[in-house]
């Protein structure tokens, strides 16, 4: 089902249009290095709408290390 999917699909599309689309990778190297700094961009630094503007880091992460602490 299409649900099961929407998340991982948002995730490339993102990945997609804001970073490969606007690259010209010369190399399988090049492309694999620029992918993880935009996936350390997308999960430590950019705001997310659908998290109230907190990045997955804050939403996720920081919520596991709140309740570990408790």
């Amino acid at each position: 089902a299409w649900r099961d999917n929407v998340f991982v699909e948002r995730l490339w599309r993102s990945v997609k249009y804001e970073e490969v689309y606007l690259r010209a990778y010369e190399s399988l190297s090049e492309a694999r290095a620029s992918i993880a700094r935009y996936r350390a961009f997308y999960n430590e630094r950019r705001p997310h709408a659908s998290l109230d503007g907190r990045t997955p880091d804050e939403a996720y992460i920081g919520a596991k290390e709140t309740a570990m602490a408790a």
